[in-house]
């Protein structure tokens, strides 16, 4: 076990009570589903539904899943009564089982748990430490760098102490520092016997130390022929080699590669043939090589030799825009297709004919009620939009005034819309060359490995560049997921095919990051990198601007002050832009008229709807990166009133970890008592101020030595917000947070957490309660959405909060109040396409009723949102496969399907069947079926003139109506299955398929 000190000084609960929260499963073992949450929620596991990030666990009936620390998959129990039937591990972006597993271990996330002997007054069971823990024999510890640790618990114990004091001088009852760590006498009586190792040994040191020089190995990274020539240069010099594989599989495969460069490997589990190896090769883990110059030995780790793998894991999936229900919440407001918008009273469970149906009930102005069926609950979306719509009437006029007069406005901008996607397909672009050498060099310079997602993104940009249309390329990522490097590996391919290369941002200072980060990643090239911002004075901006008209600039990057009239480029081939929505609407339209001639590539973290609008539609093409880097951790979020005491030690406690801190005040005004303050609390920070009137030269400066690590704390106005990419601040404090929109606080969060260090952010608010609705709302939304990849949630939310305009034009309230985000797009995307001439598509339903039961047991799925979701997607399914396979992911997910889920999805092929054949409506009247057909109907005369002639029990009653006795059918499949004890529906389902034609 390898322990930091902070991790030792914390008192936990005793090892009994720490094995009673621990549990082994088993295929067979005995253990009820109930229990088992219990056991999870004890563990410190919270409900979460669905499970897709760690710490997570949800019972839903027979079917247990839950998220283990170390796991790199969510793992799904699924019972028989109280027994373990399987054990399955799960992918949580798709939900879908991947892999059975005989075992497993539920292990507690916490180490502290109530003390179950302390009776009806619940105490905290701190009655033990981690060296309680350490048990057995041999036991050994070994303490690295004994001056360096006893330093830090010393700063440790000092800061919980001052926490301590502050609590109490703030009136607080908090138990006292020695009740939840451990004291300096006990840590030295627990390390007394430990062996020390230290780094660095003083030639004064006692006597009786040991030295051992060590020396770290040589990291090949896939370059096999240099590492073939280091061993046969080790062993000629005598030196034994080892190489540690992690499996048996990857041991084989090694001593076949060193064969291919005549050396040869043994297993050292062959030590008559030892002498004879060039290489040993054991199996186990170790993270990196070493050598032991005065024992002659080098040990290799299969990280020296190889690139690090990939992580299988893929995060969930981001969450369209468009409504599922799963959000949906009684009170919400929808929108029916038909009726319009209403409020969401409950699903309600009523009697239609001899039948129970689960019915969604929607109240609408004039307190008139709607309500749906389940089957048609594809018709309903979640209303996003403005905060408080006005509610339609039942058989009013208002929705379909509000549809038409939408209607009537989007044909302009529809029009818009398809002469933009005309002009970028009739105009012939730059069709750039294949990469060159110099590509893959400057590529594989990326001193990180790219994510799956980011290489996706790069290899569509490129494809891009490389087609003879100008690219028009938005590419979405969360905030430091890697969008600049797709972006950079996109400028070096244009700078290579002789093009000019702009880069625009928002900001003066992300100018000067991505001018700093540009220039550090091409200094190995002849590629001449500018800048043109409140950096560079107005002689230096002249010069350069000369120099880009003349072709002498290959990159170029600046503010909006690059679109302005006299900026002129000798050939520019690539555009990127980073943050489109900051840009005004004046600037945005001569970037529009810059894609008709150049390669567009527009990066952003929180899309507006406007813009991925227009990517969905088509007119502009989309990468999204969802795979966080390696290691990354979400941002713990603090909503806080403001308070000296927290400051004082989220600033504190930042710095004792060697990290440094960003404190956002938006008021340049009174910025300087801010300072004074932060001073007065914390007089051993080094503080630095920036804003928007500091100098230029003042403003770089600073920015510089904050990255140098010269301050500690920058207190800076929001001119931080965007693109700032220093690993080492971790913590951010941002005041009057109540002031700032849901993308804005999203964006300023995002400047921290960019490491694989734990990041926090503390957004203070005024002490008095005199928050507004909204801000209430965007704080709870910003502590919310902390999970990694919730860049997508939180522009969605947003659009729900402030409400939306209009997707084209510099028009910002538009007509999305009117009838909500989700009809909007829809009747876009059908003015689209009758503007282009392509047929509507036929969204008529067969009405049918079977007077069964329609409803998903409440047993089976207990929450009120998941059975709407699933009712959704039954209900928009429009082939038997779709159907199909939302059934095998409901079996997957909650267990063995109920006859009630198995009778919706009869239900559905029968719907899916009628909506075949063209049928208006089918209808059962106890053994009597009818089939009525009009001006849709698609049903092969021949086949119809057929089944009735053969089949005496059909009738055919003008002008287009099939009357069926079910029960004077002839013998047929659909019989002897209704025979057999099958459901009323399946003959139902058998004489349509005859009649449509299907298998």
């Amino acid at each position: 076990m390898v322990a930091s000190v902070p991790a030792l000084l914390p008192r936990v609960s005793r090892p009994a009570r720490l094995l009673a929260a621990t549990q082994d499963l088993a295929v067979g073992a005995v253990v009820s589903p109930l229990a088992l949450g219990d056991l999870l929620a004890d563990g410190g596991f919270t409900p979460a539904d669905p499970v897709d990030k760690h710490g997570e666990f949800c019972i839903r009936g027979g079917v247990v899943d839950f998220f283990p620390a170390g796991e790199s998959h969510p793992l799904r129990v699924e019972f028989v009564g109280d027994m373990v039937e399987s054990l399955r591990r799960f992918d949580p972006g798709s939900q879908r089982s991947m892999a059975l597993l005989d075992r497993a271990a539920v292990v507690p996330l916490r180490d502290t748990f109530d003390d179950a002997d302390s009776g009806d007054d619940p105490a905290w069971d701190r009655g033990a430490s981690v060296f309680d823990y350490l048990v057995g024999s041999p036991m050994r510890i070994v303490v690295q760098d004994s001056e360096a640790c006893a330093a830090r618990a010393d700063r440790q114990l000092e800061q919980l102490d001052r926490t301590y004091r502050t609590a109490m001088d703030g009136g607080r009852s908090v138990e006292p520092p020695a009740a939840l760590a451990l004291t300096q006498d006990e840590i030295a009586k627990h390390l007394a016997p430990a062996a020390r190792l230290e780094t660095l040994g003083f030639d004064d040191d006692a006597g009786g130390a040991r030295r051992v020089s060590c020396e770290p190995a040589v990291s090949f990274h896939g370059r096999l022929g240099d590492w073939a020539a280091e061993v046969r240069t080790t062993r000629d010099a005598g030196e034994t080699q080892l190489f540690i594989a992690s499996t048996a599989g990857r041991a084989e495969r090694v001593g076949e590669l060193l064969e291919e460069y005549d050396l040869r490997a043994v297993s050292v589990d062959r030590a008559e043939m030892t002498s004879a190896a060039w290489l040993l090769v054991a199996t186990g883990q170790l993270s990196r090589g070493f050598r032991l110059p005065e024992a002659g030995l080098r040990i290799h780790a299969e990280a020296d030799l190889f690139a690090e793998p990939r992580s299988a894991s893929r995060p969930p999936a981001t969450r369209s825009f468009l409504s599922n229900l799963r959000d949906l919440k009684v009170g919400h407001h929808v929108v029916h297709v038909d009726h319009g918008i209403g409020v969401f009273v409950g699903l309600k469970r009523m009697a239609v004919g001899d039948a129970a149906h689960e019915l969604m009930e929607i109240r609408y102005d004039g307190g008139d009620k709607l309500f749906v069926p389940v089957d048609q609950l594809d018709l309903v979306q979640k209303y996003t939009g403005s905060q408080r719509p006005a509610l339609d009437r039942l058989g009013g006029t208002s929705w379909e005034r509000a549809k038409t007069r939408v209607r009537k406005a989007m044909r302009d901008m529809a029009q818009e819309l398809l002469r933009l996607y005309a002009a970028r397909r009739a105009v012939t672009g730059h069709s750039f060359a294949a990469d060159t050498h110099w590509q893959e060099e400057f590529e594989a310079a990326f001193e990180y490995e790219l994510t799956p997602d980011q290489a996706t993104a790069v290899a569509d940009v490129k494809r891009d560049m490389e087609a003879p249309e100008p690219m028009d390329r938005l590419l979405c990522g969360d905030v430091g997921y890697g969008k600049t490097e797709v972006a950079l590996r996109a400028a070096f391919k244009a700078v290579m095919d002789g093009k000019q290369v702009a880069l625009l941002a928002p900001t003066t200072v992300l100018v000067f990051q991505h001018f700093k980060t540009i220039v550090g990643r091409f200094a190995a090239f002849p590629i001449r990198i500018e800048m043109v911002s409140r950096f560079r004075s107005r002689a230096e901006q002249t010069a350069i601007l000369k120099d880009v008209a003349a072709g002498r600039v290959d990159v170029i990057i600046g503010t909006h002050r690059l679109l302005s009239k006299d900026v002129r480029f000798h050939d520019l081939g690539l555009l990127v832009v980073d943050e489109e929505q900051r840009f005004g609407v004046a600037h945005k339209e001569r970037i529009k008229r810059l894609r008709h001639k150049v390669d567009v590539l527009t990066m952003t973290a929180t899309p507006i709807p406007r813009t991925l609008n227009m990517s969905l539609m088509g007119i502009r093409d989309m990468s999204i990166i969802e795979t966080p880097p390696r290691d990354r951790l979400s941002i713990q979020t603090n909503v806080v009133k403001f308070d000296v005491p927290v400051l004082a030690r989220a600033i504190r406690t930042e710095l004792e970890r060697g990290g440094q801190v960003y404190f956002v005040h938006n008021r340049i005004e009174n910025i300087a008592s801010v300072a004074e303050m932060v001073r007065r609390i914390v007089p051993e920070a080094r503080l630095a101020v920036a804003h928007g009137r500091s100098g230029e030269a003042d403003l770089e400066r600073i920015m510089i030595d904050f990255v140098a690590r010269a301050y500690d704390v920058l207190l800076s106005t929001t001119i931080i917000e965007n693109g700032l990419d220093i690993p080492n601040v971790n913590t951010i404090i941002v005041n009057h947070a109540e002031r700032y929109g849901l993308s804005q606080l999203y964006q300023l969060r995002g400047r921290v957490g960019r490491s694989a260090r734990r990041a926090y952010a503390y957004l203070l608010v005024p002490p008095a309660d005199n928050l507004s609705q909204v801000a209430r709302q965007r704080l709870a939304a910003i502590k919310e959405f902390s999970s990694l990849g919730s860049g997508f949630r939180v522009a969605a939310l947003d659009l729900e909060i402030r409400g939306a305009g209009n997707l084209l034009g510099a028009q910002q309230s538009g007509h999305i109040e009117a009838i909500g985000f989700d009809m909007y797009l829809k009747l876009l995307e059908e003015t689209v396409r009758e503007l282009k001439g392509e047929p509507p598509e036929d969204d008529q339903r067969a009405a049918v009723n079977l007077g069964v039961d329609l409803r998903i047991d409440e047993q089976y799925i207990v929450e009120t949102n998941q059975r709407l979701a699933l009712y959704r997607r039954l209900a928009a399914t429009r082939d038997e496969q779709a159907l199909a396979a939302v059934l095998d992911e409901v079996g997957d997910r909650y267990g063995p399907p109920p006859p009630s889920v198995r009778r919706l999805a009869e239900y559905g092929r029968i719907r899916i069947l009628a909506d075949r054949m063209g049928a208006d409506a089918v209808d059962r009247e106890r053994h009597l079926l009818v089939i009525r057909f009009g001006d849709r109907a698609r049903i092969e005369p021949a086949r119809l003139i057929s089944f009735v002639q053969t089949r005496p029990a059909v009738t055919l009653t003008p002008p287009a109506v099939i009357r069926i006795d079910l029960d004077a059918l002839g013998p047929s499949g659909a019989e002897a299955g209704a025979a057999a004890g099958g459901s009323v529906l399946q003959p139902i389902e058998a004489v349509l398929r005859e009649l449509s034609g299907g298998a």
